[in-house]
């Protein structure tokens, strides 16, 4: 949904990450700085109800993510573990966005059912990440998605921000949207992936049995086993993270 924001903030963030190339930081220092500060802002803000400051802060931080693959770009220095870690981050960052929140609920807000909803739409976060990395580890495409990184986390942000300003029942119409999306992302991803199954080449379900005595070619190299492994090694960029996630999606770094 909000692919086309992304050439305007990368626009935005160029000088910064120009300026950034000069220096000796990395672009997995910023990766890990970004998650710490996202991390930071909602665990130590979200649960003594310091909404309006904790979303601020984290969303300050979710923006200097999109700087690893603009840093990367402009330093050359992509390679597969930069990808890994800024994936990894993300779903570190998310727990701590959704956890603070999950635990006001509880201790402040005194809302178990919205608590419940929130870990919904984290549970279904997750999932929507995983469907496309597993579905790019099989080399099956999967590039739909309603609900991605950057929309989950400016729906869940604006709608604690909101809240922490006193803006009246913003919060359970944002999380019971975003726990809506998701679900309605997750099934979609599913959908693209049992399609794009279904006419892949070399599907194991569709191979063949061996005659007797003879190898069967769906563990020697060409069937489950090779085309996994070379389905994961072409597919290893896209899996990296979603995009989102705010990065741009399918991004590798080093």
């Amino acid at each position: 949904m909000l692919n086309f924001l992304r050439p305007g903030i990368a626009r935005l963030l160029n000088p910064v990450g120009q300026a950034l190339a000069r220096t000796p930081v990395t672009p997995n220092m910023i990766t890990v700085i970004g998650t710490v500060g996202v991390s930071g802002a909602a665990l130590s803000m979200f649960p003594i109800g310091e909404l309006f400051p904790g979303a601020l802060t984290a969303t300050f931080f979710v923006f200097t993510d999109m700087l690893d693959g603009l840093l990367a770009r402009l330093k050359g220095s992509s390679g597969p573990f930069g990808a890994f870690l800024d994936s990894t981050m993300d779903r570190v960052a998310d727990s701590s966005v959704f956890g603070g929140m999950v635990i006001w609920f509880i201790l402040g807000g005194h809302n178990p059912l919205l608590a419940m909803v929130t870990l919904f739409c984290l549970a279904c976060g997750f999932l929507v990440s995983y469907v496309k990395a597993r579905a790019q580890g099989l080399g099956l495409q999967c590039e739909v998605g309603l609900i991605e990184r950057p929309e989950r986390m400016l729906i869940g942000l604006t709608s604690v921000g909101l809240s922490g300003l006193g803006v009246p029942y913003v919060l359970p119409i944002g999380l019971w949207a975003l726990a809506a999306g998701s679900l309605f992302t997750l099934g979609q991803r599913i959908r693209a992936v049992h399609q794009e199954a279904a006419i892949a080449p070399g599907d194991e379900r569709s191979t063949p049995p061996s005659p007797p005595g003879q190898a069967s070619t769906g563990t020697s190299g060409t069937g489950t086993s090779g085309t996994g492994t070379a389905g994961r090694a072409a597919a290893e960029p896209g899996a990296a993270g979603e995009a989102g996630d705010v990065e741009v999606e399918g991004e590798v770094r080093g």
